[in-house]
């Protein structure tokens, strides 16, 4: 079985939670078909050829396809408008479709799976109406509908109104690809549960789950260079102003931390993370760092006291939590944070949705230690049991099982 893989999310080394799903996607494809890489991301030429150089060994071919970005002001600002008028007149879509079925004759392919395919509509429509007899999956990280309406009860004016139109927009992206894709993937039963309510045919809905390469976990790094305890930690993506790890930071800078602060004066709050240095730094204090983007966040992640996965609104399933598990870091999270992976309160995580909750289940970890040890090792199991690549391995034969005779 002969596999293109797909993406516009690709970077290694994994920067976050997309780029490890796509890395540990890649991983058991390899194990169980002949994988094919095409790359559609783009990123610096040192990114692409870092990427390239270590993906290239799960594939019998690999490819790039994208641009390099360039870190010049007026670069940025034209990138941007080549990126609004290829949207709007189709260029790149066209370009990179061209591409992939041509790769796809060259190299006899039997299915095209798309990593992150629910950002990915326009490219996947023209494939199949160029070739209506393909297989596709359509692989998907979370309901990105509900990634988007999730937000609005936090949004007022003109951008509850952008986020609504949004919203129902990808809601009929949705609707459109489960019954155009042979297979679309969901990370939970409970996406899953979406997906199928909205399919005409719900055996094509199969779970492909987020896991993580357990053998990345096995040796604890030391912390970095004047690292504090006790601590609390909170990776992510951050930026926009409003975005859910934004808000989620806020939350925990405004209302949480100055009431872990009351019982534990020393306690250190760490924001680690893409653009957390811009939009947090400026708080950075004997008792709040945030780090900006880190080559690997193990060093803070494996010797921190606490973990947190304080989000409001997402969808999918959390890296966070994963991570934290392989490193046997105790977690406090909210309960749509821990959404779609069978954890249980007080067994292998605390949750705790209001703000004197969450910062009485953050204290209760750094003051009792046989808890907190408790807590990091029954997550642990978990993880090894149900979230590692040879989980994945079982739930990509099945899908390929399903493709050979549907």
């Amino acid at each position: 079985m002969r596999i293109l893989f797909t993406s516009p999310i690709l970077e290694y080394p994994a920067v976050g939670g997309p780029e490890l799903r796509i890395e540990n996607s890649i991983k058991a494809l390899s194990r169980v078909c002949e994988l094919d890489i095409v790359s559609r991301a783009s990123g610096s030429a040192e990114v692409i050829e870092r990427t390239k150089e270590y993906l290239r060994k799960f594939a019998t071919e690999y490819h790039t396809i994208g641009s390099i970005v360039r870190r010049d002001i007026i670069s940025r600002i034209l990138s941007r408008s080549a990126r609004r008028l290829n949207r709007f007149f189709g260029y790149e879509t066209n370009r990179q479709a061209k591409f992939i079925l041509s790769h796809i004759d060259r190299r006899k392919i039997d299915i095209l799976w798309f990593g992150y395919g629910n950002i990915s509509f326009s490219l996947i429509k023209k494939i199949k109406k160029e070739r209506p007899e393909l297989k596709i999956v359509c692989d998907t990280d979370s309901v990105w509908s509900r990634f988007i309406m999730r937000e609005i009860p936090y949004a007022n004016g003109l951008r509850k109104l952008r986020i609504i139109r949004a919203g129902r927009n990808k809601e009929s992206e949705e609707k459109a690809w489960v019954n155009l894709c042979e297979v679309t993937t969901a990370v939970s039963e409970v996406d899953a549960d979406y997906y199928r309510s909205i399919s005409e045919n719900t055996q094509r809905i199969h779970l492909f789950s987020n896991v993580i390469d357990i053998d990345n976990y096995r040796n604890p790094p030391p912390p970095p260079r004047d690292f504090r305890r006790p601590s609390i930690y909170l990776a992510g993506s951050f930026g926009q102003k409003t975005s859910a790890m934004n808000t989620a930071a806020r939350w925990i800078l405004d209302e949480i931390f100055p009431n872990v602060q009351k019982s534990i004066p020393d306690v250190h709050f760490y924001i680690v993370g893409r653009n957390s240095e811009i939009e947090f730094g400026q708080l950075n204090n004997p008792n709040v760092t945030a780090t900006g983007r880190l080559e690997s966040v193990l060093p803070h992640l494996c010797n921190t006291n606490v973990a947190l996965v304080p989000l409001k609104f997402e969808s999918g399933t959390r890296f966070k939590i994963l991570e934290a598990g392989a490193c046997k870091t105790p977690l406090v999270s909210t309960t749509l944070g821990a959404e779609g992976i069978p954890v249980i309160d007080g067994e292998h995580i605390l949750i705790a949705d209001e703000a004197d909750a969450f910062s009485n289940a953050i204290i209760r970890l750094l003051e009792d230690s046989a808890l907190a040890k408790n807590i990091g090792a029954n997550c642990h199991q978990l993880v090894v049991e149900n979230y590692s690549v040879d989980n994945l391995v079982i739930e990509a034969e099945r899908i390929i099982e399903y493709l050979s005779y549907d």
